[in-house]
Order: structure tokens, then sequence, then C-alpha cells
């Protein structure tokens, strides 16, 4: 598998415009099947609106990028089938948050997600509702899952100015170092805490991770290259 290109930047300019998907359009039956049949499995599964992009270019410290919104059968079809449609990626954001002490603190997906086992940042795809004057932004998804998922408060972190994209052709990981106040082990115990305290948590297990030694294959590749790629840079 290639490795992850990695492009830290200072500004994203990510314009959401109405298109078209042919992709969507072409396969509708066998995605309502496709749909339907992973819903048995994972009746959690939700089929709203979300927001993939095309036409990447990176320049000047800026990644650049058109959005369009389609609904979530669809994209969950293209990732199962191996991404046909080439020209078409997952740009997400991520918060990427890291204690005092130096540890990444991951989660680990519930089973009624789309995502079960998988063990990474907060995270969430790009969503309609984070959509201002005519662009995503990513800043304020990435505030809304931390708050989701973990339960910590913004005062707690500070987020950092630069984006670092983990491109991986059929998705780019919009990661944003989050570095906190307080030391990964009591950053884990207070998501704990609140994870124990809602009905239908998104995560089932909290990691800790500090280097390459703390890798399981849990982990997507995106998460690890970014967090070597960090600590090359501390060297």
């Amino acid at each position: 598998m290639t490795t992850p290109a990695i492009h830290r930047v200072i500004r994203l300019d990510l314009a959401v415009r109405p298109w078209r998907w042919a992709f969507a359009d072409e396969r509708r039956r066998e995605i309502d099947a496709h749909f339907a049949a992973q819903r048995v499995k994972t009746p959690a599964l939700w089929n709203g609106r979300v927001l993939l992009g095309r036409n990447r270019r990176f320049d000047g410290g800026c990644f650049r990028a058109d959005y369009f919104e389609t609904d979530f059968a669809s994209f969950l079809a293209w990732r199962d089938w191996g991404f046909p449609d080439k020209d078409v990626f997952n740009g997400f954001g991520m918060g990427a948050l890291r204690g005092s002490d130096g540890q990444f603190v991951l989660g680990e997906m519930a089973a009624t997600t789309a995502n079960s086992g998988r063990i990474y940042f907060p995270a969430g795809m790009s969503d309609p509702c984070d959509i201002r004057d005519g662009k995503l932004d990513l800043a304020i998804g990435i505030i809304r899952e931390v708050s989701e998922e973990t339960g910590l408060p913004r005062d707690l972190y500070r987020a950092d100015p630069c984006w670092y994209c983990v491109d991986s052709g059929h998705s780019i990981a919009v990661i944003q170092l989050l570095d906190a106040v307080l030391p990964g082990q009591e950053l884990r115990a207070r998501i704990v805490r609140t994870l124990a305290g809602q009905a239908a948590p998104e995560l089932s297990a909290i990691h800790l991770v500090r280097d390459r030694r703390d890798f399981t294959a849990a982990m997507p590749d995106y998460v690890t290259a970014f967090i070597e790629h960090v600590a090359a840079m501390a060297v």
C-alpha cells in the first residue's frame, strides 16, 4: 500500500457547489440495495446528507477543493466497492487530541457505527450543516465531533493554526492538532466517564498512543502516518 502524502497548509478553501454525481445516479438501485443490506447488519445506519470532494489542489500553503452534496448510501457503496470513481475523494476533518505529556488520544468506534472497531481521532464526514457562505468550515465540525464523541469542553485544548492534509488518494484526512492542558491518562479517564453516561456512545474504548510501538492494525494508515510525521517534526 502506498504511504499517504502529507501536506502542511495554513489555509483551507473548500467551495461547495451543486454537482450531479454520475455514480450515484447510474447505480441508484444497486446503491439502495446495498444500503438496505448494511442496515440489516447495523440498524443504526442513517442515510443522511454528506459532502464529498473533487478537484483537489495544494498550492501556496493552501488546500483547495470543490465539494458536493450526496447521500450517505452512495458514499457507503462507493467506499465498500473499492472507490470506483477515482475523481472523487472523501475529505473530512479530524481533531488530533494530544495530551500535555505528548500522548495522543484515539477512540475505538462502537459496533453500532459504520466503522466498527476502527481506532482514530475524533472525526466525522463532512456535513452540510458546516457550510458557511458557500464554503465548508472543517474547524466547526471538528469542535462538534470532539464534544459529541468525548464530552471534552473547548477550553480544554488549543487548536494549532496549521492543518495536516493526509492524502491517500480516495480520502484526505484534514487533521488539526489539538493540544490539551491535561495529560493523556486524565483525558482518557474523563472521556470514559462521559461514555459511561451516554445511552448510545459512538466510542467503545479509548486508546493512548505515543509512537509507533502503540500502533495496531485497527488504526488507519492516515492516522499512523500523521503521528509519525508529527514525531519526526519534533526531533
